[in-house]
This record gives C-alpha cells, sequence and structure tokens, in this order.
C-alpha cells in the first residue's frame, strides 16, 4: 500500500477547486511545478489518472471525482482532530475529573473550582465525593484524573504530591468546659465521650495512637463512616470529636466549635494522587496547579 502525503491530497484538491495546476500552486503558495509534481507523484502511486489534462483545461477523470471526493473527508477528518487537540491544549474544551473525601469535596474543592472555572469556563469538572480506597483505584484506573486525599504512600501504580499539611482538632459543643481552653492535650479527653471514624479512615489510626499516647482507651462510644455525620453527632450533645482542620467551614451549620489538639499535635498530609504512567491532560495540569496554589496558601 503506497504511502499518501497530505500534501499531495492538499494538491490534488485544490486542482480539482480551480481546474487548473496554475491557480492551484498560487493558492497554495507553491510553484506550479512544485504542485504538479505533487500530483504527478500521487497519480503513479495510486496507479490512475485523477485529471485529464490539455492545453485549455484540467478535468478530473471518473476515478478522480471519487478520489477526491475521499480526500476532502480526509482533510476535514484531520483538521477537525486538530482544532480538538489544539482546544483542549489551550483549554478551550475538556473535562476534569477529581475525587475526594466527602467532607473535603463539600468544603474545600468548591472554593478550587470557583477559582479554576473563572479562567477556564469552557472545562467541565467532574467532582467524585467517595470513600479514600475508591479514589485511588479510581485515578489508578483512569476513571478519574486526580484524586485527593490522605493516602498511603505505598499504593502501586500512583504518585503523590504533598499539597498541604492538616492537624487533627477537637470539635466540641460551645458550653463543653473544654471550649473554654485554646489547646487540649489527648490526656483532658480521658472520662469523655468520643465519637469516632471506622476504622476505614486514616483519622481513626492516628486518633487510636494519640489516645493510646495518652494512656487512654481508644475505643470510641459512637462510631461513624463519614467525617459530616460526626459534626451533626457532637452538635447533638452526643460527644466529641477528633477530625481534620478542613472539617472547620463544615461547622457553620452547627453549634459546634474547634481547637487544637496538642501533646501530642497529630498532622497528616493533603496530597493530590495522579496515575504513574498515564500523562495529565492540559485541562487536569492546570487544574492540579490551581488545587496546589490554594491548598498551599490554606
Amino acid at each position: 500500500m503506497m504511502n499518501v502525503s497530505f500534501r499531495q491530497l492538499r494538491a490534488a484538491i485544490a486542482v480539482a477547486d480551480q481546474g487548473s495546476f496554475t491557480r492551484a500552486a498560487d493558492s497554495l503558495h507553491l510553484t506550479q511545478s512544485a504542485c504538479s509534481g505533487l500530483v504527478r507523484d500521487l497519480e503513479t502511486g495510486l496507479g490512475v489518472r485523477l485529471f485529464d489534462r490539455t492545453t485549455r483545461r484540467v478535468a478530473l477523470t471518473d476515478a478522480g471525482r471519487e478520489f477526491i471526493a475521499a480526500a476532502r473527508q480526509s482533510i476535514t477528518d484531520l483538521d477537525d482532530a486538530v482544532d480538538d487537540v489544539q482546544a483542549l491544549a489551550a483549554r478551550r474544551r475538556g473535562r476534569v475529573t477529581v475525587a475526594a473525601p466527602p467532607l473535603l469535596a463539600a468544603t474545600v474543592l468548591p472554593a478550587v473550582i470557583r477559582a479554576f472555572s473563572h479562567d477556564n469556563a469552557a472545562i467541565q469538572i467532574v467532582l467524585q465525593d467517595v470513600a479514600t480506597d475508591q479514589i485511588v483505584s479510581r485515578v489508578r484506573d483512569g476513571s478519574a484524573d486526580l484524586g485527593v486525599g490522605t493516602f498511603d504512600p505505598a499504593e502501586d501504580g500512583v504518585s503523590l504530591r504533598v499539597l498541604a499539611t492538616d492537624r487533627l482538632r477537637l470539635f466540641c459543643p460551645p458550653d463543653h468546659p473544654l471550649a473554654r481552653r485554646k489547646s487540649i492535650s489527648w490526656a483532658a479527653l480521658r472520662g469523655e465521650t468520643l465519637i469516632g471514624l471506622t476504622r476505614a479512615s486514616d483519622v481513626r489510626r492516628l486518633t487510636e495512637q494519640a489516645l493510646a499516647g495518652a494512656g487512654l482507651p481508644a475505643r470510641p462510644s459512637y462510631e461513624v463512616t463519614q467525617m459530616a455525620t460526626a459534626v451533626a453527632l457532637v452538635d447533638a450533645g452526643a460527644g466529641l470529636a477528633a477530625l481534620p482542620a478542613y472539617a472547620l467551614s463544615y461547622t457553620k451549620l452547627f453549634r459546634v466549635v474547634s481547637r487544637p489538639l496538642s501533646k501530642p499535635a497529630v498532622t497528616r498530609d493533603i496530597s493530590l494522587l495522579t496515575a504513574k504512567e498515564r500523562s495529565l491532560s492540559p485541562a487536569a495540569a492546570a487544574f492540579a496547579n490551581v488545587l496546589s496554589d490554594r491548598l498551599g496558601s490554606a
């Protein structure tokens, strides 16, 4: 099978449109000999004459009419493909899928999405609020471009970039005695009713370690899956909860206050998760940059 170049196709289409090699060459900014050579090489490779040439005119043969129709479609498809890629590169179109834990998705990412969309209005943002293990699997299999949260650095097939460091804080009712303190040690939680997350959460592991270090039992009185539920239970007076600092903005809806936990201060990294062997689209890379800027300055 012969190799047909797009220069040959464009030359043949121009000759068909102009009915003249001279005018076709002018429209393509070529010399007449160069234009004639492209069409001649194309005909030789195809083994068929595309044009009948006389001293007075150039006309398509039957084979030429069929070939030019197909060539026009090929050029149109190529031009469309180039336009699409250039639009993606210039972020005039595209789609970014971000996976994050529900509370982080509700409290941190809306401001990031708003800032990104201000300069990239044509980009569609899909926000998936799912559990951490699902975030990792979705980034790994490509159903999400980016993941945000706290992850095990040993996860296979993904890369982590630390965006910010978060600190665990105590969430309690505003009339609770501990609410009067500026900072609360873990040991001060002795005898308190605690609300904890399930063992699937990294927060639960960190909380248990800190409580054990303070000589306190690590088993909470209440166990919930979502941080939002823990905040609601604190609001209802059911107990106290140690949660990440980013849960603060969610407490505006409840009668709940927050104080930093100390002795020890327990921190964890909020990271950006990407697939190791898959390049980010220009839109996803731009969103990652905005995310990094916003969380890095938070």
